[in-house]
């Protein structure tokens, strides 16, 4: 009799595995790496911003062709993100969503002063990169 129900319940966990990993291919929210529940969209269009704009940073600006093909890639995912994700009040509070706006506002800043071809320094790049950091832990 024990057997038939320890069997009774791998068959319920064997259910609630397969009807979870549906339920969450169809849910439209994810848990982060912090255990917060956030938009998937919203967590996919963050991460492509965090991996295209830290490729771009992490480019050798003496490839001017490749340099601009990957900061192309970075602009337009922080377009879409930008468009997608401005003002929402689903995630205006995230710590992700903060840090990723003042990453781009530091990279707005320096090349409204600097120009659009201006390398970018240093302590700007880190400066950057430390924001892409912050928001990858919180995604």
């Amino acid at each position: 009799m024990a057997w038939a129900e320890e069997k009774s319940d791998d068959k319920e966990e064997n259910d609630n595995g397969v009807i979870g990993a549906v339920k969450s291919l169809f849910d439209p929210n994810e848990k982060t790496k912090s255990g917060k529940v956030l938009p998937k969209a919203y967590l996919k269009s963050a991460r492509e911003v965090v991996k295209t704009l830290r490729e771009s940073l992490n480019e050798a600006p003496d490839d001017n062709a490749k340099f601009r093909r990957t900061a192309d890639a970075a602009k337009e995912s922080i377009r879409e993100y930008l468009g997608s994700w401005r003002g929402n009040q689903t995630i205006a509070q995230e710590e992700s969503y903060a840090a990723l706006v003042k990453a781009v506002r530091s990279l707005a800043n320096f090349y409204s002063k600097a120009g659009p071809s201006a390398p970018l320094p240093g302590e700007v790049k880190s400066e950057i990169l430390d924001y892409l950091n912050t928001a990858e832990e919180f995604l």
